[in-house]
């Protein structure tokens, strides 16, 4: 069982939305996930939205973290002055506000991350060490 996982957006939606191509991926890893997993509330947002337009109910991430499934790790307007630091630095990808704050949860918070976004293996915790990932070997 891993404790202590970050979630990014990707297996967050493959979870929820049976036709993406990552479902069955997520469904295993989450398997090995002992809850609560920490997010933060842009990869929430992300994943509202991308379910929605995938004809998934969003309301269903928002029941799982009104059960306590998921946490939030970050306040972004805490750490604002950290993730423009980040998003600036990673001009040239360029960086999502959502990507940021995992990535800045990657540096105040021990534990791997779970991501189907191949950026978090360019991406740097205190801008040189690699990120510890939970990701599909063909990403």
């Amino acid at each position: 069982m891993r404790r202590g996982v970050l979630l990014d957006t990707g297996p967050l939606v493959a979870y929820f939305c049976p036709a993406d191509r990552f479902h069955a991926w997520a469904v295993s890893q989450f398997a090995t996930f002992v809850t609560p997993v920490t997010t933060c509330e842009p990869v929430l947002a992300e994943s509202c939205f991308l379910l929605a337009r995938a004809g998934v109910p969003p309301t269903r991430i928002l029941a799982k973290l009104a059960q306590g499934v998921f946490r939030i790790g970050l306040g972004v307007e805490r750490e604002a002055a950290a993730i423009a630091a980040l998003m600036q630095r990673y001009t040239d990808l360029p960086m999502s506000l959502a990507d940021a704050c995992m990535v800045r949860l990657a540096e105040t918070q021990p534990g791997p991350m779970c991501t189907l976004d191949g950026d978090f293996r360019t991406y740097r915790r205190q801008g040189r060490h690699p990120l510890d990932l939970i990701i599909p070997d063909d990403i």
